[in-house]
């Protein structure tokens, strides 16, 4: 059978997320972000595509490494101002009914209580279409925000979110019983006690009582998406991630990463098939190629430098502060400091990549490595010769302008790979976690580590409230 291949837009509730400058372009709309209509009609475009979901990426800090401020992001608009993308959400899921929404949210500076009542919340209003985009926060300004001088260091972002991730599922999965809902008007019993249970969790990073103080949603946990390279990032994906988004300099390196992946998860007690893997996509499509190559040309030029540096500098090194000859892993070797994570050259650059090789390569408005510039049919081909290369299972759309990216796609791109069978002609499934993994699997594999909460399994302390012994209870019972 012909393998599909998936498709999330990959958005944020900003002006300008990724494609640095183009918010100038007269047919751009990203000026409407603060208005709920925007993300409305967003909304029904993407499902009347069949997209899978939304993906609306996120930071808490702002861009100022680079020249020493924020002004440059500011001024070109990278990532500021930006808003919480949990709260446009439930607007559109009130207009569609398939599509997926996968939002991200740190595991570093906010509790996890309060985040697992929210993803509840969201997966309940969303009738099982919630994912959650787990990051650890890489910005400076970001742990400034929160309190602290200087970033966690790297691998200890992810000891404390593998925690993180242990109370969420502790909280989703073991807390309440599936049947704990009665809703026995003639008992006045709402919620049976003795199927509600405290998880009392106790680590080096925090302590959680609970109960979970939602009931529990139709996936209970969201689908779990990570992107992440590094050695400390590939574990924990390989743990918990559902849906990955990998990278690598060409596709030979994605084949390898995805690869790679698979083969831990199935070291953790997983199957390899319960990852899927995601390449972010730049696609500008025409009518002819003379079209889009001209779409291209007019991208490029409106592009922003700046503020592709201002991005860069963020979370890393101020390029412009170097010569362009000197190697950007020296540079990080000299000048690193306790909790500043120097990972990101890993993740962006290959060894021995000097500042100005890093320089040509991100103010590149078309950076790839998948980059597919044509007609409908030479993007088609383009993506089909990927996904069979690399063994991915599908891509993030990166957008130039709003909506036409998405529209273009959608009226060119998605007919043709229709006719080839690589895409779906409806939806055939309801939550966001079977548009993953076929239907019928709404809910967390057994082989998850957050299974083995379930029914109040493994917590510290399983036992049922209080409550279900209290006289009051036990009258209505009577």
């Amino acid at each position: 059978m012909t393998r599909q291949i998936s498709f999330n837009l990959f958005e944020m509730n900003c002006v300008g997320h990724i494609s640095h400058g183009l918010w100038v372009h007269p047919e751009n709309n990203r000026h409407r972000f603060n208005d709920l209509d925007f993300w409305v009609e967003t909304a029904q475009i993407l499902e009347a595509g069949l997209f899978d979901s939304v993906f609306l990426a996120d930071v808490i800090g702002t861009y100022d490494g680079y020249r020493n401020g924020p002004d440059t992001a500011l001024r070109e608009a990278v990532q500021i101002p930006s808003n919480d993308p949990l709260l446009i959400i439930p607007a559109m899921a009130a207009v569609t009914k398939h599509l997926g929404f996968a939002a991200t949210f740190s595991t570093t500076y906010e509790p996890p209580f309060a985040f697992a009542r929210r993803a509840s919340t969201l997966d309940h209003l969303t009738k099982g279409r919630f994912g959650w985009n787990i990051v650890t926060s890489y910005l400076p300004n970001a742990a400034r925000n929160f309190g602290l001088a200087d970033e966690v260091e790297h691998d200890q972002r992810y000891a404390i979110a593998d925690e993180y991730l242990d109370v969420l599922y502790k909280l989703w999965e073991g807390s309440w019983d599936d049947d704990a809902v009665i809703e026995d008007r003639a008992r006045r019993v709402y919620t049976d006690p003795a199927k509600v249970r405290y998880i009392n969790h106790r680590g080096p990073n925090y302590s959680v009582a609970g109960p979970h103080l939602s009931s529990p949603s139709v996936q209970r946990t969201p689908v779990l998406f990570q992107a992440g390279s590094s050695t400390a990032g590939k574990e924990f994906a390989a743990k918990h991630a559902e849906g990955v988004f990998v990278g690598g300099r060409d596709a030979a390196a994605y084949r390898e990463n995805v690869q790679d992946l698979r083969r831990l998860a199935v070291a953790k007690g997983r199957q390899a098939d319960h990852i899927k893997a995601f390449a972010s996509a730049v696609v500008i499509v025409g009518r002819t190629h003379k079209e889009a190559q001209r779409k291209a040309e007019e991208y490029r030029r409106l592009s922003s430098a700046e503020g592709y540096l201002a991005h860069a500098g963020g979370g890393g090194i101020d390029l412009a502060a170097y010569r362009s000859d000197e190697v950007i892993d020296d540079i990080l070797a000299r000048e690193n400091r306790p909790g500043r994570d120097s990972q990101p050259s890993s993740r962006r650059h290959p060894p021995g990549t000097t500042v100005g090789e890093a320089l040509e390569r991100i103010t590149r408005f078309d950076r790839g490595p998948f980059v597919a510039i044509g007609t409908a049919v030479e993007v088609a081909d383009e993506i089909e010769r990927w996904i069979d290369a690399t063994d991915l299972d599908g891509f993030n759309l990166r957008q130039f302008l709003t909506p036409g990216t998405a529209e273009d796609f959608i009226t060119q791109v998605i007919p043709e790979l229709q006719r080839r069978g690589r895409y779906r002609t409806s939806y055939e499934e309801s939550t966001l976690r079977e548009r993953l993994f076929g239907s019928g699997n709404t809910r967390l594999f057994d082989e998850h580590p957050g299974a083995r909460y379930r029914g109040g399994a493994n917590l510290d302390h399983g036992a049922a409230l209080d409550l279900a012994d209290s006289p009051a209870y036990a009258g209505s019972r009577s």
